[in-house]
């Protein structure tokens, strides 16, 4: 095991719907932490998504459950190696029933920096941005 991981809980109101929505990412399911009330989803070796359900995700904290798809409380940016690696996985969650947010302005921005980012929301609203910086080291 990495002596570091991030483990990030999503409260999702289908566990099942939420699953193929990131197996359709090409995230895994780790079925070793996985049963009823959540999915272990694997991004990558030292980052895991939680996916709970909402009755298991209240025994986490006595605070209630925002509703995501009408706020916003987090943004879950993640780094890839290449504008066409964001667009691609963008393109994937739109297939699988996320939806884009589109930032005029942001958009802009990042592109006077060198970046390439694009912004989508998962079928429970949790907002996603990935993302490619061009700096040196990259290339």
């Amino acid at each position: 095991m990495a002596s570091k991981m991030i483990f990030i809980n999503l409260p999702v109101s289908d566990l099942d719907r939420s699953k193929a929505f990131y197996e359709a990412l090409g995230w895994k399911v780790n079925q070793d932490f996985t049963d009823g009330n959540a999915a272990c989803i694997v991004v990558d070796d030292n980052i895991c998504l939680m996916l709970l359900t909402h009755d298991f995700f209240t025994t986490f904290s006595p605070r209630p459950i925002g509703d995501t798809k009408a706020t916003v409380t987090a943004a879950y940016a993640v780094a890839l190696g290449s504008a066409a690696e964001v667009d691609t996985l963008t393109e994937a969650a739109l297939q699988a029933g996320g939806t884009e947010e589109i930032n005029t302005d942001k958009r802009a921005q990042e592109a006077q920096v060198g970046m390439h980012g694009r912004t989508f929301l998962d079928p429970d609203g949790h907002q996603w941005e990935p993302f490619f910086m061009d700096y040196p080291g990259t290339n």
